[in-house]
């Protein structure tokens, strides 16, 4: 979609530039976002305002079979419920695999009765094994769950915070102690995942707010110094790139390592050097959080109040 352009003379450009000084809702960037991309369905004027109307205000849904409306909020609502209770395992005893902050990638339901069967997988190892990505997108989702999670992570992961990238694969049978030294990104046996440490470690900062704000503040700084930690590890070779050709800025992550996409450098035997676009996404977001934490600045989330 073309961009469209507002302002075309210098008044026009003046004029359009005055009412960031006075947004104190953070309105304007989001009205210019819906303008550029269409979603601003009409826009009405009078004296003193101006108003669009936005397609997702409009009442149009998801359809389904036979024209069945479908709740995008509900169908959010549900998936979130299932993956804490079915995905996320908090070793209560629910069955003899229940290991306190394990992960399952899938779940697997009866599509008859929707009763719940088993874990499934497609990237990890196996089905009772962690895919430690898989743990990590649950570290940044759900609270109580993250909290089992994140105990998980610091229990099962190389002393610099960089994980493997399935805590059962099979070649770490044959890296003895593995746990209780910094990972090695060139080992023989089995590739670690950056991008997986990356996200843990955003998920960490974050989580250390929470029982530190709930006067559990032993274990908000646990959850804070292993983001530092993996942050501090992360930020420097051999996992930073310095490279000016290399297009990529976090090496060593991986990508599907059980259907073997992930490159594998010449006279090597596992996967490693290379980057992927999650990984450096939020290895941006790590020192732009980082630095907000250094300067007390306000704490972001996903939304505002008052929108």
């Amino acid at each position: 979609m073309a961009r469209i352009e507002f302002g075309h003379t210098s008044w026009g450009r003046r004029r359009l530039r005055t009412p960031a000084h006075i947004d104190s809702e953070n309105r304007l960037p989001r009205g210019k976002r819906y303008a550029h991309n269409g979603s601003s369905v009409s826009i009405t004027t009078d004296e003193h305002n101006v108003s669009a109307k936005v397609q997702h205000t409009s009442g149009h849904v998801l359809m389904g079979d036979q024209d069945r409306k479908i709740s995008l909020l509900r169908r959010l609502l549900q998936h979130a419920e299932a993956a804490a209770r079915y995905n996320g395992y908090s070793g209560q005893g629910r069955d003899r695999y229940d290991v306190r902050g394990w992960v399952a990638h899938e779940s697997i339901f009866n599509t008859h009765n929707e009763v719940y069967r088993r874990p499934s997988t497609q990237q990890r190892y196996a089905p009772f094994s962690t895919w430690t990505r898989g743990l990590a997108r649950v570290l940044n989702g759900f609270v109580e769950t993250a909290r089992v999670t994140a105990d998980f992570f610091i229990e099962n992961t190389p002393t610099d915070g960089v994980p493997y990238w399935d805590t059962g694969a099979p070649g770490l049978t044959k890296m003895h102690s593995h746990f209780d030294r910094p990972a090695d990104p060139f080992n023989e046996y089995e590739p670690v995942d950056t991008s997986t440490a990356a996200i843990c470690a955003q998920g960490c900062l974050r989580l250390g707010r929470y029982p530190a704000d709930n006067g559990e503040l032993d274990a908000g700084a646990r959850y804070t110094q292993t983001g530092l930690t993996v942050a501090h590890t992360l930020l420097d070779e051999p996992y930073l790139s310095t490279d000016a050709e290399h297009e990529g800025l976090l090496l060593h992550s991986t990508y599907h390592q059980p259907n073997g996409w992930d490159s594998v450098p010449s006279g090597r035997l596992i996967a490693c050097g290379e980057s992927c676009m999650w990984g450096d996404y939020h290895l941006m977001e790590l020192p732009a959080y980082l630095q907000r934490l250094a300067s007390e600045g306000p704490y972001l989330t996903f939304f505002f109040v008052g929108y």
